[in-house]
């Protein structure tokens, strides 16, 4: 399996191609802020053919270059249905003050095909499964990805801005729910097996293993405590 990332525009955000091997076709996650000429060049590097965009939520550090992405490769975008409005309205989602800031800068849109994701839903794109998991809490359409293991790779676990490598997503802008973002973790994350890959939405990869002794808010959640611990600062937009 071929996964290439790297981080895009003025937030990092981390931007995915996905596919069974180089020359093959390819699922692009996240296309967010300036993020458009990364996939051009991975996608040359690597002679991939996009087949779809999949979002984890629609924020618009993760969705910005969804419109020239899609339009350049003639793809779909596939997103949660409670996040769709985010990307014809990135003010709305984001709260007046940031919102207004970004909207001179860019140009906001849908695709021409967008297709919802499920909870549970089992996507079969460029020959591979991607298991969807609804994941409220940074917003209230945010979702994850999950990839099964294969021969001798673990399984790869796409959580957006779920979780980090030593954090989680922040729940202070509109539709955020701190509770409710706990609950994601115990329900998405906790099951995971240890040997899981967690490539986030911001920041290096990490793995289940090390975030379930590590991460002050998933020990949290093991634990049962269920309160507002916050020892250690939360990440995203």
């Amino acid at each position: 399996m071929l996964i290439a990332g790297f981080p895009a525009g003025a937030w990092g955000t981390n931007c995915y191609l996905v596919a069974p091997a180089a020359g093959e076709e390819c699922v692009i996650i996240d296309p967010g802020h300036q993020a458009a000429q990364g996939v051009e060049d991975a996608v040359k590097k690597h002679r991939l053919k996009p087949v779809a965009v999949v979002l984890t939520h629609g924020h618009i550090d993760h969705v910005a270059s969804v419109v020239p992405v899609c339009g350049a490769h003639d793809v779909p975008a596939w997103i949660h249905p409670e996040d769709r409005f985010m990307m014809s309205d990135p003010e709305k989602a984001l709260g007046r003050s940031i919102g207004q800031q970004l909207m001179g800068e860019l140009t906001v849109g849908e695709p021409d095909d967008v297709k919802e994701l499920t909870d549970g839903a089992a996507l079969e794109l460029a020959g591979m499964q991607f298991s969807v998991a609804h994941a409220p809490g940074h917003t209230k359409g945010s979702v994850t990805f999950r990839m099964p293991e294969q021969a001798d790779i673990p399984p790869v676990f796409f959580s957006g801005d779920l979780l980090f490598a030593g954090s989680i997503g922040r729940t202070d802008l509109p539709g955020g729910d701190h509770a409710e973002i706990l609950q994601s973790l115990a329900r998405v994350c906790l099951p995971l097996e240890d040997s899981t890959v967690v490539l986030s939405g911001h920041g290096p990869q990490t793995t289940i293993g090390r975030e379930r002794a590590t991460n002050p808010f998933l020990r949290e959640v093991a634990a049962g405590l269920g309160g507002g611990f916050s020892a250690a600062p939360r990440r995203g937009m």
